[in-house]
């Protein structure tokens, strides 16, 4: 039985123990936090394979300048002097094109529809299993001309990627979302869309881990790793070492470091989020994104999640009420019924989301060593990747042919 220890307990390093364990590896998971506080646990839980077009996209890099200028804005870069932010920046930049988007659009729409496939076989297989999911689809809400045109160009995108998206009136929008008020001129539905409830999906995962056997070991530091030749024969912490047949790095935020220790080369910077929880009432119905605020909204029965925000930092200790004011005051704006009270800073929630500067994830083997793969830098699509990507490592790990093509996701792409 092979052993594979997984750096990283987040949504990723956790599906990918689940495969890994089914298929009769001895797994274990090694994790810097207590598995409370990972980045997907506080995101808006949904599962889009309308997303499509990577971060790293045309025009992105306007409006990011032009929010920087507003402190309430959904985007920011904590300017200092840091040779991996101005790197990441230059490459984000280079990457930026309508070639890039071309490109990345097949890859990452079959690792969408791929993770949701196994997510309805996740809810088939566990039916007991209390996970909040959901197939309610997923609104594009806009209120200008300006968005408005964005997303119908996008829409037809999709629709020719064979994604399905419909284009929606103000009247149309209201038969959807009937009792909050909407203030919009209209919206794009992508009925193929789902959502869960992240923090119960990141419980049933532990529950499982922990009765199948693997070992979880919390607040562990990766410190070095024992190399002999081409081969990682064991993972250094501060609390003991753990030797391995594999190694799979699934850090998060964190894992470009942690590449650094293996002299890999993996541009990565944290964005980070915040969101925060209120009584949904009136009752917003489905999933959605407020388009011009960047705002994503999540119904979970009688409470609502509001989540937005991407500040490139590496500060998650710091809450900013400025961006926490301009999620709160979407609300409002789009949701013209809906009101609520601001959130006391305890119970606004922030993490750091991987993001690569390509805004696409880095899945699978490294070049330079035989035994070490990545599962990292999904960016805001963690929940919604996170299957497939533990799938698929799983797979290469039993040299069984991927289901999805992984070149575009090559973890040596800077290298």
């Amino acid at each position: 039985m092979s052993k594979v220890t997984i750096i990283g307990g987040g949504i990723i390093g956790l599906f990918t123990a689940y495969y890994l364990s089914e298929e009769g590896f001895d797994v274990t998971v090694l994790d810097k936090g207590n598995l409370t506080n990972s980045c997907s646990i506080g995101n808006a839980g949904m599962i889009v394979p309308s997303h499509i077009v990577p971060l790293a996209s045309p025009g992105i890099i306007g409006k990011g300048l032009k929010w920087m200028l507003s402190s309430t804005s959904p985007f920011y870069i904590h300017p200092r002097l840091d040779r991996r932010l101005v790197q990441w920046c230059l490459l984000f930049y280079k990457s930026a094109t309508k070639k890039h988007v071309e490109y990345s659009i097949p890859y990452l729409k079959n690792l969408s529809f791929y993770s949701k496939s196994l997510y309805l076989q996740l809810a088939e297989q566990h039916k007991g299993a209390d996970l909040g999911l959901e197939e309610k689809g997923l609104l594009m809400l806009y209120k200008t001309e300006e968005a408005a045109h964005e997303e119908i160009e996008f829409a037809e995108l999709a629709n020719h990627h064979g994604v399905e998206a419909q284009v929606l009136s103000k009247e149309e929008v209201h038969q959807l979302e009937p009792y909050a008020g909407m203030d919009v001129l209209g919206g794009v539905f992508f009925p193929g869309d789902a959502h869960l409830h992240p923090s119960k999906l990141n419980d049933f995962l532990i529950r499982e881990l922990e009765g199948k056997g693997v070992k979880i070991v919390r607040e562990a530091t990766v410190l070095d790793f024992d190399i002999s030749g081409k081969k990682v024969e064991a993972v250094i912490t501060d609390k003991g070492d753990y030797s391995s047949d594999y190694v799979v790095i699934a850090a998060g935020t964190w894992s470009g470091e942690v590449a650094q220790k293996l002299k890999i080369t993996m541009p990565m910077l944290g964005g980070k989020g915040y969101s925060f929880m209120v009584n949904n009432t009136p009752a917003i119905q489905r999933p959605a994104i407020l388009t011009e605020a960047r705002v994503a909204v999540t119904p979970f029965g009688n409470q609502v999640r509001f989540g937005g925000t991407m500040e490139i930092t590496n500060d998650n200790d710091k809450i900013n009420l400025n961006r926490v004011k301009g999620i709160h005051n979407a609300a409002s704006k789009y949701y013209g019924n809906f009101q609520c009270d601001f959130p006391q800073k305890q119970d606004v929630w922030s993490g750091l989301r991987p993001c690569s500067p390509d805004g696409l994830p880095y899945i699978g083997f490294t070049e330079r060593w035989s035994n070490v793969l990545f599962g990292t830098g999904h960016s805001m699509m963690g929940i919604s990747l996170a299957p497939a990507t533990g799938k698929l490592l799983t797979e290469l790990l039993m040299n069984r042919k991927a289901q999805v093509q992984l070149d575009a996701f090559s973890p040596d792409r800077y290298s």
